[in-house]
């Protein structure tokens, strides 16, 4: 929900990891499975408390994932309309994605980023509270993203550098084990604003998420970092 990487390979498999921060005391999500949204298939790890979740493949191998906060901080609201987890399942449920963005009312949402990726082509959507607005993306440049709300413009720009330096240092092919280790292991000391947090046994990294996306199949591998349960599956198209 707070880091967000994304990463084409010389297989032209799509890689998109993401770290879920969280406060301490929030139940654990379930681990990645199968539901039904609007008649639609979606996979996810869901969060039980709102319903919702910030990690969804669909079986045509689109994906969403979601980050809190659009550009900037934001001061929050008492109470909003509907969770943000919710607005992503409802937004991964259209068949047009794009589209369902474009009509989608936002209004009293929390602000939010979504990275999308659809019909193999790599979006970025933000509301920022205000207006929201969609860019396309290179999908064949890597792309790092840290959650607004926890992390200053400095340590969005630190973390950035760390990925720059991670994917320049591989000697090799990068694989999505690379990834999710540079997502489990980089700057493990700083627990304020290193890739994994425990900011006072208040705000913590719980999980990450990984899809890869390839020719004919997409593969979920999901690490509970409270419980250290790891889910893994792999689907074929439809």
């Amino acid at each position: 929900m707070c880091t967000v990487s994304f990463y084409t390979n010389s297989s032209n498999e799509v890689i998109i990891t993401s770290n879920r921060d969280e406060k301490a005391d929030r139940p654990l999500a379930l681990a990645p499975q199968k539901y039904f949204q609007n008649k639609e298939i979606l996979y996810y790890p869901k969060d039980p408390r709102a319903g919702g979740s910030w990690f969804v493949v669909k079986p045509n191998g689109d994906a969403l994932v979601l980050l809190n906060g659009a550009e900037k901080e934001h001061k929050s609201l008492p109470v909003y309309r509907k969770s943000r987890g919710v607005v992503l399942l409802e937004i991964a449920s259209c068949k047009n994605i794009l589209e369902a963005w474009r009509i989608y009312d936002l209004q009293n949402i929390e602000p939010f980023t979504l990275v999308v990726f659809s019909r193999r082509q790599l979006y970025q959507f933000r509301w920022n509270g205000i207006e929201k607005c969609y860019i396309e993306l290179d999908r064949n440049t890597p792309h790092i993203w840290s959650s607004s709300t926890l992390y200053s413009e400095e340590v969005r720009r630190d973390r950035e550098r760390w990925f720059q330096e991670f994917l320049h240092t591989k000697r090799k092919e990068i694989s999505a084990n690379d990834i999710f280790n540079f997502h489990a292991q980089t700057q493990k000391e700083d627990q304020v604003n290193g890739l994994i947090i425990n900011r006072e046994d208040v705000l913590k990294t719980k999980s990450i998420t990984q899809c890869v996306l390839g020719k004919n199949e997409f593969t979920i591998n999901h690490k509970d970092l409270v419980s250290k349960k790891f889910t893994i599956f792999s689907k074929a198209y439809e």
